[in-house]
């Protein structure tokens, strides 16, 4: 999953505007068994603080001693590194394959600070980020129309880097329980931005909860405001009806990627048979994955919460 870009990108700018000067490698292009996709990035801080990645590893050392060179200059370059599957330990790229990294620093000859600024906005607002670059200078290009058909990071025309970031994937989490306190950080580890809704507020509090947004309102309430796209998940935790189902019934009649609810297979069997009774489509409580996670054996919370985001992540992935 990409969406640890949507966080790179807030990051880019917090440390721009608290006078790091940094530098931003992307990721143009890949070519057979490259370990990051194209619109990958990795952020490299004047202290030489590094965030994100561009390869498995094995190209990094490169591309921070090129960016010592672009903060110094202001200007940006194109990096290429390739190798065949069978000398690829000796060359660089431990995978085989090959990509194109454009390297730009944050300023007047790179990306400016005004086009790193408006991207990150966008990334909170939950928008989708699209603006342009040289490819071979890595120079902001606000001028060049995008067309629209472009929906993800690509070289375009062989002289411009369209790059393409949607929102960060989210998670609701209904039901602030002792499952929710290991399944929280670790979404947020892996890039999901998590919404924590419970109308208890003994239950969902700053105190037991924090790096989420907690909603202390009833789910039917909450979620009016929320919108529940194609880049949301949801899992129910409470094994209360009352509020598991409030929450069940509007994402049913979402395109969200994946739904969840913890619970017995008799627990489910009753839940199936209220929802039915309360006009929910049959096929559309069959996408409802309960019990919710992968069959690993999982008893302990954090287990669970193992189990649950592996299942996500799978769903996510068609796999």
């Amino acid at each position: 999953m990409a969406h640890d870009v949507n966080y790179l990108l807030e990051l880019a700018d917090d440390w721009q505007q608290a006078g790091h000067k940094l530098a931003i490698a992307f990721v143009m292009q890949t070519w057979g068994s490259s370990p990051r996709q194209a619109g990958s990035i990795m952020l490299i801080r004047d202290d030489d603080h590094i965030e994100g990645s561009v390869s498995g590893g094995c190209v990094e050392a490169a591309v921070i001693e090129a960016a010592s060179a672009a903060q110094a200059s202001g200007t940006g370059t194109r990096l290429d590194f390739g190798v065949a599957d069978e000398t690829a330990w000796d060359i660089g790229l431990s995978c085989g394959g090959s990509i194109a990294v454009l390297l730009c620093p944050v300023g007047d000859q790179g990306i400016d600070a005004g086009t790193l600024a408006s991207a990150a906005a966008h990334s909170r607002a939950r928008q989708t980020v699209r603006f342009a670059l040289n490819a071979a200078t890595g120079k902001s290009e606000a001028a060049i129309s995008i067309p629209a058909e472009i929906t993800q990071s690509q070289i375009y025309n062989d002289t411009h880097f369209i790059f393409v970031q949607p929102p960060a994937p989210r998670l609701i989490v209904v039901g602030g329980v002792h499952i929710a306190q290991h399944l929280i950080p670790m979404a947020r580890r892996i890039g999901l931005d998590v919404t924590l809704i419970d109308p208890r507020s003994r239950f969902a509090n700053e105190a037991r909860f924090i790096d989420c947004t907690i909603i202390t309102e009833w789910p039917e309430t909450a979620l009016q405001t929320m919108t529940l796209d194609a880049q949301t998940a949801m899992i129910t935790l409470t094994h209360d009806p009352k509020i598991d189902d409030d929450a069940l019934i509007p994402a049913l009649a979402s395109d969200m990627f994946y739904i969840a609810a913890l619970g017995s297979r008799r627990t489910h069997e009753k839940r199936v048979t209220r929802l039915l009774a309360a006009g929910c489509d049959a096929n559309s409580v069959a996408r409802i994955h309960a019990p919710a996670g992968l069959d690993i054996g999982a008893r302990h919370p954090a287990d669970i919460a193992i189990s649950i985001l592996a299942e996500l992540i799978a769903t996510r992935n068609s796999r």
